[in-house]
């Protein structure tokens, strides 16, 4: 059994069918990093928008349990009932922003790639939980990476909040004596501030991951030399038999127009480039076509034309139109008839002249 060969030999671009390939399996470039920042910008998108209406909707959802409180029964029937009210009321506050928190994750998706179903990724394999595996996994270039990048990224985050939080750190001691009525406006002020700030630096982590994660893809798929010869011969056939079955059609070919030219009436050439044999007996509707031809071919015709006797007219503008417009075993175009006849007739009348 025949080894896999080593990544140094793939030095060879994948082909579109080897990428075609892998998009089938799923096999596709995917930034963690390029999700994570859609979803912290649809977070933060939804909290610029909506903060103050979630806020409003909650406190009025709460406001009349609370109010309420000493009406609502529990037993039987109603409690269900209650659990299915209060998950409309919410329902209705925050069905638009999470409807614009799927969108975001779906576009972190789509920008990478477009959409995709496969079911070769859930197909269970001995690797996902084999030890040996698992080990190489954890000291893989990969892991090393998401490493880097989780430190990246807490630093990134951690520095942020410290310079942005460290202006308002007096008022933030006083939260807990804070008027519930200005705590949400000033929460909701520094969440956008910082949130703002992650977006902002996370998207260029997002963009270096995703190249990362880009070229980590593209060199797995690369190919040998020898998986490049291998995927032509299954795709394009062996070139080796390619080139027998070329032969044989031309020899089939050259089979055929040496035995219809010499039943053609007349071969109409250009003199040297074109040739085109016609045949033409009584009752036929129109001319046909029975062997035609380019440079070697054309010679070819006309030496079999002249050792069976079959009269050679040179007409180059009618040889090039009739090339160009019919096929072997086909009668001619109506539009090359008079032009056509003209030739036959002109062989006829010769034909006579020398049999008197």
């Amino acid at each position: 059994m025949a080894e896999e060969p080593d990544l140094e030999d793939k030095t060879e671009d994948p082909s579109q069918k080897r990428l075609d390939d892998a998009f089938e399996k799923g096999n596709v470039v995917k930034s963690q990093e390029v999700n994570t920042w859609f979803m912290i910008a649809g977070a933060t998108l939804v909290l610029m928008m909506f903060s103050g209406g979630l806020g409003q909707g909650l406190t009025t959802i709460m406001r009349g349990l609370i109010a309420n409180s000493s009406g609502i029964t529990m037993d039987g029937p109603a409690l269900p009932r209650l659990f299915e009210k209060i998950g409309v009321e919410l329902l209705a506050v925050l069905a638009v922003p999470l409807l614009i928190l799927m969108l975001a994750a779906l576009a972190g998706n789509m920008i990478q790639h477009r959409l995709i179903w496969s079911t070769e990724s859930l197909a269970p394999k001995f690797s996902k939980i084999s030890p040996l595996a698992g080990i190489k996994r954890l000291f893989s270039k990969q892991s090393l990476a998401n490493f880097l990048k989780g430190l990246v990224k807490l630093g990134i985050i951690g520095t942020v909040m410290v310079v942005l939080l460290w202006p308002d750190r007096d008022r933030m001691e006083g939260l807990v004596t804070m008027d519930p009525a200005a705590l949400l406006p000033f929460t909701s002020t520094l969440a956008l501030k910082v949130m703002g700030a992650v977006v902002a630096l996370l998207a260029v982590v997002a963009a270096l991951d995703f190249l990362f994660q880009y070229r980590t893809w593209y060199g797995k798929l690369k190919m040998s030399l020898q998986e490049l010869k291998d995927e032509y011969k299954q795709t394009q056939g062996d070139p080796f038999i390619k080139g027998k079955l070329k032969q044989i059609r031309q020899m089939r070919s050259k089979q055929r127009m040496s035995a219809a030219v010499p039943k053609a009436s007349v071969i109409i050439t250009n003199p040297t480039h074109y040739a085109v044999a016609l045949q033409y007996e009584r009752g036929m509707d129109a001319p046909l076509c029975v062997a035609k031809g380019v440079d070697a071919m054309a010679l070819q015709i006309r030496k079999i034309a002249t050792e069976h006797d079959v009269p050679i007219v040179e007409n180059p503008p009618l040889a090039r139109a009739l090339h160009a417009t019919v096929e072997v075993d086909e009668a001619i175009p109506a539009e090359h008839y008079k032009a056509v006849a003209e030739v036959i007739g002109y062989v006829m009348k010769l034909k006579r002249a020398i049999h008197h």
